[in-house]
């Protein structure tokens, strides 16, 4: 293996820990190991979301209190230099509060795209866009179209 290809598995490994340790086994703490003090996130549902390890935090915490069962399976990984695309699939019963919205008690199963670019061996930026409107519409929340 070329030290280009380690440094490209090594960049794919940080983003999987997000998935696997955070999100899955639900160690938040782990987002201080990952991700760097200055690190910003994209997503246009949560622009609420505030920089570093703490942001990541609020971020998966909420939804962790909102999906007790949240799991998000790692499908694809594509990393080009310092970024590393994830493609997901995330599933949960909405069992808690969600940004005011009472929980339904509905499974949801939603797909989406991660990016994180990594410097240092951390991330210092990522953006997330996936199927928002879709889970709206699974919990029953947004009508669903005809």
């Amino acid at each position: 293996m070329t030290s280009q290809q380690t440094h490209t598995e090594q960049n794919k490994a940080t983003p999987r820990r997000f998935f696997e340790e955070i999100v899955n086994a639900k160690q938040l703490g782990v987002a201080d190991e990952i991700f760097s003090a200055e690190h910003t996130y994209h997503d246009p549902s949560s622009p609420m979301i505030g920089p570093g390890p703490e942001g990541q935090k609020q971020l998966i915490g909420a939804y962790i209190a909102a999906y007790p069962d949240l799991h998000h399976a790692v499908e694809d990984q594509i990393a080009e230099g310092d970024t590393v695309v994830t493609r997901w699939t995330g599933t949960g019963t909405h069992h808690g509060d969600l940004l005011g919205m009472a929980p339904t008690g509905k499974p949801a199963k939603v797909t989406g795209i991660w990016i994180h670019r990594l410097a240092g061996g951390k991330i210092v930026e990522s953006w997330n866009v996936w199927d928002t409107l879709g889970m709206l519409q699974q919990l029953g929340v947004v009508p669903a179209p005809e």
